[in-house]
């Protein structure tokens, strides 16, 4: 039985690594078909045209695009993610000053709305058809139909202008008290939490009421166990499956949610440095930077997979 676990991780792995590499060659393609020239972008309008041959010929731009992926393919695999051409500095080095502060929003966020999300959507099953089923139902439908970047002006309209709890740029400085934490990662948290716990809460609900209905679970009724013990011993363990995958695809969210609020409140953080790259028309920057997004999807993903495997035996034969 290990031996099968231990075969079907490894063919989950190496699919994810396949994808990842026509998602790389999908990355580079859409990059390449921009309109404008990188380096005309890099050297402004007043560059002559001897100066941007050659800071094509600097940076390789005047090779065949095939050439210029398996040049940049071979830097991926041995961690050199290339130089940026608006700041002249290697990739790897901006996004090592970024990435950390995007995983700690993302960090931040997971545990805070995880376990709201779980316990919410437990509990409207364990409720199904009550009036607080309905109210759960009827909010989170609500806040998975509203876009982020209306959470996060009605978060600043309200916190920042309003009741000046909370200021509108979200980091500034280093922190070294509760107070600096809260105005740094309070409103990006927030705005983050609203949909993902909404997205969240739904799918689990539904996870849960599908197992409720299992035969074992009518079996465990009959026998007299009582409603917790039915619920935590009998449908939840059974449904750590399909709870995985909602955990997994609502904090795939944060992939996306991430860029509106940074940007919104200036927040530091890598999908911030990606939207710099995207108005600078720095390809190697936004290049690197959305590798690292689908990377991390895919990785949700996996963990899921493989979370799905261990809990149900009967996806592994």
């Amino acid at each position: 039985m290990n031996q099968t676990i231990a075969a079907l991780i490894a063919k989950r792995i190496a699919l994810t690594l396949l994808i990842l590499l026509i998602v790389s060659m999908i990355i580079f393609t859409i990059t390449n078909l921009l309109p404008g020239d990188a380096a005309q972008e890099a050297l402004g309008q007043a560059a002559t045209p001897e100066t941007i041959a050659a800071l094509r010929l600097q940076f390789g731009l005047d090779q065949p695009a095939y050439l210029r992926y398996l040049h940049w393919l071979g830097g991926l695999l041995r961690g050199d993610f290339g130089m940026s051409l608006s700041a002249s500095l290697p990739v790897s080095e901006m996004i090592a000053g970024r990435l950390p502060k995007s995983l700690e929003l993302a960090a931040i966020t997971t545990l805070v709305s995880v376990p709201i999300a779980i316990s919410m959507g437990i509990l409207a099953a364990v409720k199904r058809g009550s009036l607080l089923d309905r109210m759960i139902s009827l909010s989170t439908l609500a806040l998975v139909a509203t876009p982020e970047f209306l959470i996060a002006t009605f978060a600043v309209l309200v916190f920042a202008v309003k009741l000046h709890w909370l200021s509108a740029l979200s980091y500034s400085g280093e922190i070294d008290s509760f107070e600096h934490f809260m105005r740094a990662y309070a409103m990006p948290v927030i705005t983050l939490c609203c949909v993902i716990i909404a997205q969240m809460a739904r799918m689990t609900r539904a996870a849960v009421i599908e197992q409720l209905g299992s035969s074992y679970v009518e079996m465990a009724i009959l026998k007299g166990a009582r409603p917790a013990r039915v619920v935590l011993l009998h449908a939840l363990p059974n449904a750590i499956g399909p709870i995985a995958n909602a955990v997994a695809l609502s904090l795939s969210y944060l992939l996306g949610g991430v860029i509106v609020v940074e940007t919104i409140y200036n927040y530091p953080g890598l999908a911030r440095l990606m939207v710099d790259a995207v108005s600078n028309r720095d390809m190697p920057l936004v290049q690197a930077c959305t590798l690292i997004f689908c990377l991390g999807y895919l990785i949700l993903v996996l963990l899921a997979d493989l979370c799905a495997i261990v809990s149900n035996p009967r996806l592994r034969t």
